[in-house]
């Protein structure tokens, strides 16, 4: 009997994307068997494919922006998990150290991430533990719920700005990220939301979702541009590109008492002014994923669509086309590119 096997995509470099076939999964103790429906692509998994992630090697299997349904359990597990259709969490957390014990298992001592350190979910079948896994509603479509994982992450950082209610916020960089945000900092109560790119499209965009402005972050009237925009200096800063112009930028806007927010992943080291960050008495604050808690707010924030869904999806391709869609997703213009897999 021929032993059956599924499509995994591995990502070797930019230019070295390819279909590979593994053997189907059985799902262990405390697992359950996930069949995958759609993936979507994120910057993580461009910067890594470009060998430019400062936390991911190649090659690497993609896919933790994932939305499937369970197709098994292993032993263990609850078996009223069987048929649900789920997102996946993909912080892979040790549980014991003084991070996890303090519920913030996003920082874990040891984490690693599904489709970043480990395989992950753009292939039709694979394995997780059963705690990795969050029921969806019934009314939240998979082409929605493909946006949950990459609406937590903006989510994590708005909470932890604090009560954004009637604050001037600026978001940094109009990508997928930089966009969640901004829809983030204003179901949160934020008065004026102005985001920045360098792209007058995805400026463009920023207002069509709902920002009250928009403004280019190369402009040598930047900070000035801003301002005006926002109608006074910024509360709370999101640098959702996190380059060391960003970091500058970000600092020149913020008003006295302020924070800024480091969603994007840098790409190194950033020279950051201290003395102003001392003067004014600035916070700093890093992000990093997020934890259930934020994934659970995401998903009620989609229930609502707050936006519309082609002003965010902008392509979507099968999996047989997985390095065109990387290739789509290097363009500047696109903002979130999806992979289907199966229905």
């Amino acid at each position: 009997m021929t032993e059956q096997t599924l499509r995994r995509i591995v990502v070797n470099s930019f230019d070295d994307i390819a279909v590979e076939r593994i053997p189907e999964p059985q799902a262990g103790p405390g697992e359950v068997l996930v069949r995958s429906t759609i993936v979507g692509i994120c910057g993580s998994d461009m910067h890594a494919a470009h060998g430019r992630h400062p936390f991911m090697s190649l090659p690497f299997w993609p896919g933790h922006e994932v939305v499937g349904v369970v197709t098994g359990v292993g032993s263990g597990t609850a078996p009223d998990l069987n048929g649900k259709r789920v997102v996946i969490e993909p912080n892979l957390s040790c549980g014991k150290c003084d991070q996890c014990k303090e519920g913030r298992y996003n920082i874990c001592s040891t984490l690693e991430v599904f489709g970043c350190q480990t395989p992950g979910g753009m292939t039709d079948m694979f394995t997780i533990a059963a705690d990795r896994v969050v029921p969806l509603p019934d009314d939240l479509e998979d082409k929605w719920a493909a946006l949950i994982e990459p609406m937590s992450t903006p989510v994590h950082a708005v909470r932890r700005a604090g009560d954004l209610t009637g604050k001037r916020v600026v978001v940094l960089g109009a990508g997928p990220i930089g966009l969640f945000t901004a829809i983030a900092a204003l179901h949160a109560g934020a008065a004026r939301v102005v985001v920045a790119d360098i792209l007058p499209s995805k400026m463009d965009r920023a207002v069509r979702i709902g920002a009250h402005g928009s403004f280019n972050s190369s402009s040598p009237k930047a900070a000035e541009e801003a301002l005006e925009a926002l109608q006074g200096k910024a509360h709370v800063v999101f640098d959702c590109v996190s380059r060391e112009s960003t970091v500058h930028l970000a600092i020149e806007v913020l008003d006295k008492g302020g924070k800024l927010m480091t969603v994007g992943v840098p790409s190194g080291p950033t020279t950051v002014d201290l003395d102003l960050v001392q003067d004014r008495e600035l916070t700093i604050m890093g992000n990093l994923m997020f934890v259930r808690e934020d994934v659970l707010s995401a998903i009620e924030l989609l229930r609502e669509k707050p936006f519309r869904y082609e002003d965010i999806v902008t392509a979507t391709f099968d999996i047989e086309q997985a390095a065109d869609a990387f290739r789509a997703s290097d363009d500047p213009e696109q903002v979130k590119v999806l992979i289907t897999v199966g229905s």
